[in-house]
Parts: C-alpha cells; sequence; structure tokens
C-alpha cells in the first residue's frame, strides 16, 4: 500500500513539476509589452477600412445571429431587439445586452426570480460577452469606451484597440492583423483572464453569410480550434 501510495505521490509531484515548467516557459515567451502606437485619424482610417472590408453595415441591419459554444452555450442573439436568449443545461435567460436590470431567466421553462435569477442573468452576461467577441470582435473596433491606436510593425499597418470601458473583463487590448484587404487575418491580446501577454488567435475561412457579410469560420489559439458551431446568420 505504502509503495502505491509512494507511486501516486511521485506521479503527481512530477505533473505538478511538468505544469510549472510549461508555465514559466509559456510565461516568457509570451511576454511582449502592448505596443505604442499613433492615435487619432490614422487609426480610424484604418479602423473604417476594416469594417468597409467585412461588410459592417449589413452586419448592423442583421435580425439574430444563433451559435453554440464549447458544445454548452447555445445563443440567439437578436441584433436589433438589444436581446439575446442563452441557453444551457436547464436554463434559457432573455439577456437585454443594454438593460441588464429587465432580463427574465427560466428554469425548465419556468420563471425564476431572487438569487437564482441573478446567478443565471450574471452567467449569461459573462459567456454572452465572451463567447460573442470570438464570433463578431471585428466588428466591435469602435465600442463605447475603446481607443485606437495605428501600429507599425515589420513594415506592415496593424490596428491596436484598447476596451477601456464595458464588458466584463475592462482594459483588455487587441492587436489586429490584417490581408492586403483589410480583413482580419489575427490579432494577439493582452487580456486578464489569460496571464501570458501577446497571444496570437488566428482569424481564418472567411465566409459569407445570409445576411450579406462574412464570418471567420475557423479561430485558433495555440493551434486549437475555439469551439464555435451551428453558426448561423437571419438576415
Amino acid at each position: 500500500m505504502k509503495k502505491i501510495f509512494h507511486f501516486l505521490l511521485k506521479g503527481i509531484l512530477a505533473l505538478v513539476a511538468f505544469l510549472l515548467v510549461t508555465f514559466i516557459v509559456l510565461k516568457l515567451v509570451y511576454n511582449d509589452d502592448i505596443p505604442k502606437g499613433i492615435p487619432g485619424k490614422p487609426a480610424d482610417e484604418m479602423a473604417f477600412k476594416i469594417l468597409d472590408a467585412i461588410h459592417h453595415k449589413e452586419f448592423t441591419q442583421a435580425k439574430e445571429i444563433h451559435w453554440t459554444f464549447r458544445g454548452v452555450n447555445r445563443y440567439e442573439w437578436k441584433l436589433q431587439q438589444n436581446m439575446v436568449d442563452v441557453y444551457w443545461d436547464d436554463y434559457r435567460v432573455s439577456y437585454q445586452t443594454q438593460y441588464p436590470k429587465i432580463s427574465f431567466a427560466f428554469k425548465k421553462g419556468k420563471r425564476i426570480e431572487g438569487e437564482e435569477k441573478q446567478e443565471a442573468i450574471d452567467y449569461a452576461a459573462f459567456n454572452f460577452n465572451n463567447d460573442s467577441f470570438w464570433v463578431v470582435a471585428p466588428h466591435k473596433i469602435f465600442d463605447i469606451g475603446t481607443t485606437r491606436e495605428l501600429v507599425e510593425e515589420n513594415g506592415r499597418q496593424k490596428l491596436l484597440v484598447k476596451y477601456n470601458s464595458g464588458g466584463t473583463t475592462p482594459g483588455d487590448t487587441y492587436l489586429w492583423e490584417v490581408d492586403e484587404n483589410y480583413q482580419p487575418i489575427a490579432f494577439k491580446m493582452w487580456v486578464s483572464i489569460i496571464p501570458f501577454d501577446g497571444i496570437e488567435a488566428k482569424w481564418s475561412n472567411w465566409e459569407m453569410t445570409a445576411g450579406g457579410f462574412p464570418l471567420s469560420r475557423k479561430r485558433t489559439l495555440f493551434g486549437i480550434e475555439i469551439p464555435v458551431t451551428d453558426l448561423k446568420v437571419i438576415p
């Protein structure tokens, strides 16, 4: 019995050591400072070119966007009503994106109140803010509370977007890289929920939707695809 215990203990210690070394290595590799760029007109001009490339006007006119994230959270976002139905387990929250206090929450089809209601709304809000970003992030570069800077790196122009207020994690910063047509292909991020600085996520496989604007169908981080499925636009 003691031999088994010592074997398990050694295994746990080895795993902890491996994870610690991996964390240290990643922290050393992904330790970029946020670059400094030129704010004002030059940055905004680039931002408008990106919005033109992704048909932002058509995006704002869409009725609904549906998707599932991680196979757990399902969304039916009604853009014109500033409302999204969020489904998970036995819950559904009709979350009002501009006025969260008037949101409704249901469990097994029955309306809930009190602390359980608030917990459900908080869950819906946090996850919608995160999960929708992985679907429509390029359309949010002029969100309220954002600032933009034009950055020159390796002879290429990039757009730095800082989210100074609003959302779930204010202070997050993203450096967008685009192709020759100003369509986004990747961003580096400095975000509070990830302990590494300057991690790159790639955006690819852009396809036109029924709403007349394209969406990326593949986003990868460390080569692992971000799990967005059942993506559909209702014009």
